[in-house]
C-alpha cells in the first residue's frame, strides 16, 4: 500500500490531481468491460496528451507496474479488465479529430474520439469511414483499433486495420514513435502499424492515428427475408456471393435471437421462422435496383417465406433497430452473456451453425447465434447465469468445442473480438507451441518487464 501510495503522488505530480483517481468508488468504475470479468486496479489516470502518456508509462517501467490502456471499455474478450495493482489509463480525454483531409482522404484522430462520431463528422464532408461495431455510438477509436474492431460492413469494407495509415505509439518504457503516414503506400522497413493493430494495448499505447478515407456512398438499400430453417438462410448466403452481388453487409439471427429481440422491442419480427438475413447493398442509385431485384429472387429460389424491402429511409432504420438490439434483448434469458465470435470461410457458415446448434442440445445451453455471416464471423452468445457454478462449466466446455468446430473448419478463434483474457487458453489451439512462441518473444522485446495490459492475449498474470 505503501508503494501504491507512492506512485499516486509521483502521478499527482506528473498530470495534476484533476487527472488521477485513485479512491475505491472511482476504481471500481474501471474495474470491468463488456464481459462478465472484474478486476480492481490501483489507480486510474486521464491523461490529455501523448507526452502525459508518456510520462506515465516512464514512471510505471521504473517502479515495474502493470498498465491496462482503455477506451470506453465495451470490449468483448476482456481486453480491457485491470489486473490487481494496475494502473489503468484511460484515454477517453483525447478525443480530438485532429485533421479530415478531403484531398488526400484520411482523418487524423486521437485515441478516445468516439467511433460514431469519426462517422457523422466525415459522411457530412461526403467521406466515409467504414468499420462500425455494434457499439459505435460508445466505443472509442483507440479500442477498435486495439481489438481490430470490424461489423457488419466487414464482408464489403474490411476491418480497422484495412484503414489504418500510420500510427504514434508510445512504447513500454515511454518511448514514443510513429509508424505509417499520411501515404496511402508506405513500404519502408516493417510493417509495424499492422503489428500494433489487433495487438489490445499489449505492445504498445497509441495516441495519435491517421485513418483512409473513401467516398461517401450515394445510396443504399436494405432487405429482409424470413426462413423457414436456419439452414436455408445458410445456403442463401453463398447463393448471394456466388452470384457476383456483395453485399455492405449480410447478417442472420437465428430463432431464439428473434424471440428476445421481438420480447424487447415488440416490432412484429417473425416467430413461425428459424432465420431472418438482413442484407444492404450500397453504391451508386442506379446500380440498386438491380442488385435488390437479385438478391430478392435468390431469397425465394432458395425458401424465403418472406422478403421485404426497406421503401423508405424510416423503414430502413426500423429493419436494422431489430439487429443493433440483439446484446440488450438477448440478456432477458439469464443475466450472463458469454459473447464469442468464432469465425469461419463464408462457405462453412452453414456447417458451423450446424455444430453450434448441437453443441447447445448437447450441453443444455441457451446459446444464441446471430452476426456477419457473409463474412464467415458468427456471434454465438452462451446466455447463463454466473452464480451457477454447474452451468459455468458446461458453458466452458460449450465454448471448447465451438472453437475446436471453427478451426477444424479452416476458421478462427476471432473475427474481431480479440483474444483478451477469454480466448487466451485456447490461443495454442490455433496456432500451435511455435506460433504462440513467437508471439511471445514479439512482446518480449517490446515490452520485456511485461507492464503492458498483462494476462491479455496469453493468459497469466505477467506475459
Amino acid at each position: 500500500m505503501k508503494k501504491n501510495e507512492k506512485i499516486i503522488k509521483q502521478l499527482i505530480k506528473l498530470l495534476g490531481q484533476e487527472k488521477v483517481y485513485s479512491s475505491l468508488e472511482d476504481c471500481l468504475c474501471y474495474s470491468y468491460d463488456g464481459t462478465f470479468r472484474t478486476g480492481v486496479p490501483s489507480v486510474v489516470v486521464r491523461p490529455s496528451s501523448t507526452q502525459e502518456v508518456a510520462s506515465v508509462m516512464k514512471l510505471a517501467s521504473q517502479e515495474n507496474i502493470p498498465v491496462v490502456p482503455r477506451g470506453a471499455g465495451t470490449g468483448l474478450s476482456g481486453g480491457a479488465v485491470p489486473v490487481e495493482g494496475s494502473v489503468v489509463i484511460d484515454l477517453t480525454s483525447m478525443n480530438r479529430i485532429l485533421k479530415v483531409d478531403p484531398a488526400n482522404m484520411l482523418a487524423v484522430v486521437e485515441p478516445g474520439v468516439v467511433t460514431a462520431h469519426l462517422h457523422k463528422t466525415v459522411e457530412e464532408m461526403g467521406l466515409f469511414y467504414p468499420p462500425d461495431p455494434s457499439s459505435a455510438n460508445v466505443s472509442t477509436i483507440g479500442g477498435n483499433i486495439a481489438e481490430c474492431a470490424g461489423g457488419p460492413r466487414g464482408l464489403k469494407y474490411g476491418v480497422t486495420r484495412d484503414y489504418v495509415l500510420g500510427l504514434e505509439v508510445v512504447l513500454a518504457g515511454g518511448e514514443v514513435i510513429n509508424c505509417g503516414g499520411e501515404t496511402i503506400k508506405n513500404v519502408s522497413g516493417y510493417d509495424l502499424c499492422r503489428l500494433f493493430v489487433g495487438s489490445e494495448g499489449t505492445l504498445g499505447i497509441v495516441t495519435r492515428a491517421v485513418l483512409r478515407l473513401i467516398p461517401k456512398p450515394e445510396a443504399r438499400r436494405t432487405i429482409r427475408a424470413d426462413f423457414k430453417t436456419i439452414e436455408e438462410a445458410a445456403e442463401t448466403i453463398t447463393a448471394i456471393l456466388s452470384a457476383g452481388v456483395i453485399p455492405a453487409a449480410l447478417e442472420i439471427m437465428d430463432d431464439v435471437t428473434i424471440r428476445c429481440v421481438e420480447n424487447y422491442l415488440r416490432v412484429g419480427l417473425p416467430l413461425d421462422v428459424e432465420a431472418i438475413l438482413l442484407i444492404e447493398v450500397d453504391g451508386p442509385a442506379l446500380s440498386l435496383p438491380e442488385q435488390v431485384k437479385t438478391i430478392a429472387a435468390l431469397c425465394q429460389q432458395y425458401g424465403a417465406a418472406r422478403v421485404r424491402v426497406a421503401e423508405t429511409k424510416e423503414e430502413e432504420t426500423e429493419l436494422w433497430r431489430a439487429r443493433k438490439s440483439v446484446s440488450p434483448a438477448v440478456v432477458q434469458v439469464k443475466p450472463t452473456k458469454i459473447s464469442e465470435d468464432a469465425t469461419v470461410p463464408r462457405k462453412n457458415v452453414p456447417a458451423l451453425i450446424k455444430a453450434i446448434k448441437e453443441i447447445a442440445r448437447r450441453y443444455n445451453l441457451d446459446i444464441v447465434i446471430f452476426g456477419h455471416a457473409g463474412d464467415g464471423n458468427l456471434h454465438p452468445n452462451i446466455l447463463v447465469d454466473k452464480s451457477n457454478p454447474e452451468e459455468m462449466e458446461r458453458a466452458e466446455r460449450a465454448i471448447a468445442e465451438i472453437f475446436q468446430a471453427a478451426l477444424s473448419l479452416g476458421g478462427t478463434l476471432s473475427g474481431e473480438h480479440g483474444i483478451g483474457l477469454l480466448k487466451a487458453p485456447f490461443l495454442e489451439m490455433e496456432y500451435g507451441q511455435s506460433g504462440v512462441a513467437l508471439m511471445r518473444r514479439i512482446k518480449e522485446a517490446l515490452d520485456p518487464r511485461g507492464i503492458l495490459n498483462p494476462g491479455k492475449i496469453f493468459g497469466g498474470a505477467r506475459n
